[in-house]
């Protein structure tokens, strides 16, 4: 096949997995990329595994600081206008390309992407790593939320223009995802997600690990628990330091993040919670990959509890590194963490998993039994090479 690849992605677990399915498509098929100047092109670089990579000028528009950052909104909304001009002419440049099909992925800036809604004659796939959360979920309150003054809260009120953009921003993202002729998912949790939320009818297409980079290296076990992912308020690391506050002292192991960003209010809030709660707290920032992979194998235990995660490459990452999972029974996870074989699951509840870490944590040998069973279970049942076969079905059938 002949396939256009277009993306709009930051660092993060979307870019990693179009990097494993470019990686492994290339050796079958000519992959063109269509992308744009915002986008991350370092992290998990594509380029290599491709034909062309053609990049298009774009960037988001400078923010305003206070007292203009009302402006903001304004800001934004003429972003989503501007690219959606570029996005036009993108999707006139894969029509005229002769394409068979064109693998459409998120954009940072509208989520479905308008080069969805401009294409005309090449049948296209998305695949939508999750719904536009900040939209149709209540995020979770954090004490640096706020904190204005009672002048401000008024003006946030009655200032039409946050509403205008989220609606722009609503309307753009349901328009464009339903213009796909297929819309892929990570889990069944993300397909019924989308079926409710956009009343479309997506398909499963797994994701996987590398199981030769995440691998057991044979290391002696220390004494810490590691959690890893992006510091916002959804992976619900406050959480964890909470159910590790629970723990008496005395046993109460440290816990290492590792994270590729990290919101500095929330790095502050987190910081002081696990000060206030007597949890040592290690925070790491931009670690590679290698690293990564020593830290699942030092760790006694990979700890996880993402508020309604959509997949999860963490889970699957520790197991491939033969590392136990303690994690809230939530969102995709619930359909690659196998309880009682590969590790535990709780319900969000911080005494319960606070009982769960201890578990592993007093009992070595289930947690080397779990970590063995889990390593066979990543690499033979989450295999990139098992994942990107169901992606290619997928997409020979829409062409």
């Amino acid at each position: 096949m002949k396939i256009a690849i277009y993306h709009n992605l930051p660092s993060g677990g979307a870019k990693r997995a179009l990097f494993e399915f470019a990686r492994r498509l290339s050796g079958r098929h000519q992959l063109d990329v269509f992308t744009l100047t915002s986008a991350n092109h370092v992290f998990a670089d594509v380029r290599p595994f491709v034909n062309q990579h053609r990049i298009y000028p774009y960037q988001t528009g400078r923010l305003f600081r206070s007292p203009f950052g009302r402006l903001n909104q304004l800001v934004r909304i003429r972003d989503l206008a501007r690219i959606e001009q570029i996005t036009r002419q993108i999707a006139r440049d894969i029509d005229e390309g002769g394409y068979d099909v064109a693998f459409v992925h998120p954009c940072l800036v509208e989520n479905s992407p308008s080069v969805l809604h401009f294409l005309q004659k090449t049948p296209s796939a998305f695949y939508c790593q999750e719904p536009l959360r900040l939209l149709y979920e209540e995020m979770p309150p954090r004490p640096y939320d706020g904190q204005e003054s009672r002048l401000r809260q008024i003006a946030n009120r009655l200032d039409p223009l946050p509403t205008l953009y989220r609606q722009a921003l609503k309307r753009r993202d349901a328009r464009n995802l339903r213009a796909a002729k297929v819309v892929l998912v990570n889990s069944d949790f993300i397909r019924r997600s989308v079926g409710r939320i956009y009343q479309v009818e997506a398909r499963v297409s797994r994701l996987g690990v590398d199981a030769q980079l995440f691998r057991p290296t044979g290391g002696a076990r220390q004494p810490f628990v590691l959690s890893v992912g992006s510091l916002t308020p959804l992976k619900g690391f406050d959480f964890l330091i909470r159910a590790l506050g629970c723990i008496p002292a005395e046993r109460r192991p440290p816990l290492t993040i590792a994270s590729n960003f990290q919101n500095p209010p929330e790095r502050e809030y987190l910081t002081a919670l696990a000060l206030h709660l007597g949890v040592q707290l290690i925070l790491l920032d931009g670690i590679s990959d290698e690293r990564l992979v020593d830290l699942y194998n030092q760790a006694a235990l990979t700890v996880y509890a993402p508020i309604r995660e959509p997949f999860g490459f963490v889970a699957i990452e520790s197991m491939a590194c033969g590392t136990p999972v303690v994690a809230v029974s939530e969102g995709g996870v619930r359909e690659t963490v196998l309880d009682g074989q590969v590790g535990l699951l709780t319900s969000r509840s911080e005494e319960e998993f606070a009982r769960a870490v201890l578990r592993l944590l007093d009992c070595p040998e289930l947690a080397a039994e779990y970590g063995k069973n889990a390593r066979t279970y990543a690499a033979s049942q989450w295999s990139w090479e098992r994942a990107v076969d169901m992606l290619e079905e997928h997409l020979q059938a829409i062409v």
